[in-house]
């Protein structure tokens, strides 16, 4: 998730009601797990989210330099999708 998502859920949770959810702005679905409602956001901000870690640990900011292919979104021609967090 970029991070001007994140801080758009978090300043206006309706405008992106999954994201406020995820990143803990909205519900609790920590509290089953015993971890703080923010886990996503607190993951996300330390990380960053699967295109940053992959662009930094295998793509074009690593020594690898190995293109996404199929690690790309599928929008985009790649296989990445990701669901609904409702």
């Amino acid at each position: 998730m970029p991070t001007s998502v994140m801080s758009q859920a978090k300043a206006d949770p309706s405008s992106n009601p999954a994201a406020a959810r995820l990143l803990g702005v909205q519900g609790n679905y920590g509290q089953a797990l015993g971890i703080p409602a923010s886990w996503a956001y607190d993951v996300i901000k330390q990380v960053g989210n699967y295109g940053e870690v992959y662009e930094r640990e295998l793509g074009n900011g690593s020594p690898y330099k190995f293109p996404r292919g199929s690690n790309r979104l599928w929008n985009d021609g790649g296989l990445i999708f990701v669901p609904n967090f409702d």
